[in-house]
């Protein structure tokens, strides 16, 4: 039986402050029990007042390790990195301190840069307090994109980290080598937060719910595993 909750909100500024309570109190109560904390985090307009306010928060931001739940494999001077998005919304104010943890390394290719990805992501504490997901109009989760070489892998590795080529389109854009967390890696979390807004993705929730192929709404693979508990946060 799949373990998802549903958080339905009237606005997006409810959406965020519950979003924000919850990840303070599970980045303290780490700290508390671990004397450490982590949180993994994705790109996209969807969570990104909530890192604008917790950045602000006075927590021991010396003891959370923030690390990248996937990335495009661009420098990150690129408008396209998550790198850069995470640098410019939450790691400012008091949570310049956290330890951040990136995916995109010198490697000329993701597949490349993955071995040394994955021993870095194997030195966090697991399993992680949080891990942050949003989801795509084609049913994409982190940067496990349907049909896309290295999907299978992503699916049953035994590893944190996968190497995803994206079959290119108007919603991966013109960079599709990616590293992501694997299923795996996603599951490696005490709970998965899966951000959505809108009609229109909130209708592709539903249908990835539903059940059918994995390969066609990778989101699928979140939603139907049982062990870990998915949060499913929903604005208009």
């Amino acid at each position: 039986m799949s373990k998802i909750t549903e958080k339905f909100f009237n606005s997006k500024d409810e959406l965020t402050a519950a979003l924000a309570q919850d990840i303070e109190l599970r980045l303290i109560e780490g700290i508390k029990n671990d004397n450490r904390a982590v949180i993994c985090v994705s790109g996209g307009s969807s969570p990104k007042p909530a890192y604008q306010y917790l950045s602000t928060l006075p927590l021991a931001w010396d003891k959370v390790d923030v690390v990248m739940v996937d990335e495009r494999w661009v420098e990150p001077s690129h408008e396209k990195s998550n790198e850069t998005f995470i640098k410019q919304t939450l790691l400012q104010n008091q949570a310049k301190k956290a330890n951040f943890l990136p995916m995109k390394n010198d490697y000329d290719t993701a597949l490349e840069g993955l071995a040394e990805c994955e021993q870095s992501f194997q030195s966090l504490k697991q399993p992680f307090d949080i891990t942050i997901l949003g989801m795509g109009p084609d049913g994409h989760t982190a940067s496990l994109f349907p049909h896309a070489q290295g999907l299978d892998n992503a699916l049953f590795t035994s590893d944190l980290v996968c190497a995803i080529e994206a079959i290119k389109s108007e919603v991966t854009g013109d960079i599709t080598q990616r590293l992501s967390l694997s299923l795996h890696g996603i599951k490696q979390s005490k709970v998965v937060k899966l951000l959505i807004s809108g009609e229109e993705k909130l209708a592709v929730y539903k249908q990835a719910k539903l059940g059918g192929k994995v390969e066609d709404m990778p989101l699928r693979a979140i939603l139907n595993q049982t062990d870990v508990e998915v949060q499913v946060y929903w604005a208009p």
